[in-house]
């Protein structure tokens, strides 16, 4: 044996005894509780599996997207070229800045999120410290990972995602969503399925799609899926998963509470229009939130009630969907597992569901979420209702709110005039009319309608109302 490969055998087995072998104590000669830290050579890094041909690769999967490229450093350039977009910068999008910085490749990174820190997020979005406390949770979570990660150059944005237009939303290679809250999730989805272009042949253009990684936690449950405009089930198509919030009698808050959200219901529904007639609550102040959960705690304490906290003030104002900061690490781990898959071609993709359920035990199961063939945001499907002549538009509305669109504020056309317009205010004083009036009066049997609302971002909903006896 040469000497060179003598000392090659002898330093590998000197970095295989780290893995099991405890140093002794310079001290005692006891052995140390401390391990020295694995080598590069033992962990291996991702550039290991972008530089090898896979039997798992990508295009071997069940949703196939592209092909794995070994030659030339082709996986990763296109990560390290790859620009993304992290929506949230809470519990899950702290961990998922820090999964992408820990990948090594991946570079360009921007971050959006509309919330500043309080001191309540510290005990779980690490990236943040008490002295950050009132800051963007953006610009914060960007500086630390910049500071941090030298090789990552992380761009926040304080604001909300409505306030960004499609152009801005075309740049990113893949969308990775950490948000917590369902109506954001609604429009953000919205808007990646509305940025495919379709060939002559009414097929989408692979150009256009960007893939969407949405990730989600309540407690110890989580989930993470693989959203491919166009070609896979979306986040509309879910929807029916996600309970709407139960309505809570006006009689039950104003009289009778007996739960916290009662309370914190009374103070936000009732106090604040009277305390602030000519101002609407702003759920992202921290003055109105701080002031919302101090009337709410006064009611309480008057009904004897307890449980009333700042963070529960927050979910039930907001609708806020509670984490764990362990439930955050896993899903926000496969969130951006699917993402390097999803740009690299590295290893088979999701298709397109995973469900962890951690309440009991560590469980995972992936199935695929069939697309829903009359989903208005992935597919064209026109809508058809059967309605009594005599239904107002006002009715047709409210059922448009309460049923399976949950719209939030819908204006609806006709093909020869504007029924009901909510924005701008001369078009709604013009139109308001209209709300009252029987369908029988301003439109055919089986006219085609058009409906916008405002979580479907530049879309629209078709619907046939024909008439008849329900």
């Amino acid at each position: 044996m040469t000497a060179p490969a003598a000392a090659s055998i002898k330093r590998d087995a000197s970095d295989m005894m780290t893995d099991g072998t405890s140093s002794s104590s310079p001290e005692n000669g006891a052995p140390s509780s401390r391990r020295r830290p694995l080598s590069r050579r033992q962990r291996g890094t991702l550039s290991t599996l972008l530089a090898r041909k896979s039997p798992f690769a990508n295009e071997t999967g069940s949703l196939p997207i592209g092909e794995l490229d070994v030659s030339a450093g082709g996986a990763t350039a296109a990560l390290s070229n790859a620009k993304v977009l992290v929506v949230g910068a809470g519990g899950l999008g702290c961990e998922i800045l820090k999964d992408l910085a820990m990948c090594g490749v991946v570079r360009d990174v921007v971050v959006m999120d509309l919330d500043t820190i309080d001191v309540t997020n510290l005990n779980r979005q690490f990236l943040f410290r008490s002295r950050d406390v009132g800051h963007s949770k953006a610009e914060r979570a960007a500086k630390f990972i910049n500071d941090r990660c030298p090789w990552m150059n992380v761009v926040p944005y304080h604001g909300k995602i409505q306030d960004k237009d499609a152009d801005f939303y075309r740049q990113f290679k893949v969308v990775i969503s950490g948000l917590d809250n369902v109506e954001a999730r609604r429009w953000l989805n919205g808007m990646i399925n509305n940025l495919v272009e379709f060939d002559e042949d009414g097929d989408p253009n692979p150009e256009t799609i960007i893939p969407l990684v949405d990730g989600g936690t309540e407690g110890f449950s989580g989930q993470s899926r693989l959203i491919l405009p166009r070609i896979t089930s979306c986040f509309e198509c879910s929807l029916d998963a996600f309970a709407p919030s139960a309505a809570v009698p006006l009689c039950t808050i104003a009289e009778t509470p007996r739960i916290p959200e009662h309370c914190i219901a009374y103070a936000y529904v009732l106090q604040w229009p009277k305390e602030f007639p000519d101002r609407k609550l702003d759920a992202d102040s921290p003055s109105d939130m701080r002031w919302v959960y101090e009337r709410a705690l006064e009611r309480a304490e008057k009904f004897g009630i307890g449980g009333v906290t700042y963070m529960l003030t927050l979910g039930v104002v907001k609708n806020i969907i509670p984490a764990v900061a362990s439930t955050n690490a896993i899903v926000s781990a496969v969130c951006v597992n699917e993402a390097v898959k999803v740009l690299s071609f590295c290893s088979q993709s999701l298709n397109t569901y995973m469900m962890y359920m951690g309440s009991e035990g560590i469980y995972s199961h992936t199935f695929v979420y069939e697309q829903k063939s009359t989903c208005p945001v992935c597919t064209t499907h026109t809508h058809r209702l059967t309605l009594p002549s005599s239904t107002t538009l006002n009715a047709l509305l409210q059922q448009l709110c309460d049923g399976e669109f949950r719209l939030k504020s819908p204006s609806i056309t006709s093909s020869s005039k504007t029924l009901y317009m909510r924005k701008p205010a001369v078009l709604e004083k013009a139109t308001k009319g209209n709300l009252d009036k029987p369908l029988g009066e301003l439109i055919a049997s089986g006219e085609e309608l058009v409906v916008t609302d405002p979580v479907f971002p530049d879309t629209s909903l078709g619907l046939v109302v024909t008439f008849g006896e329900v």
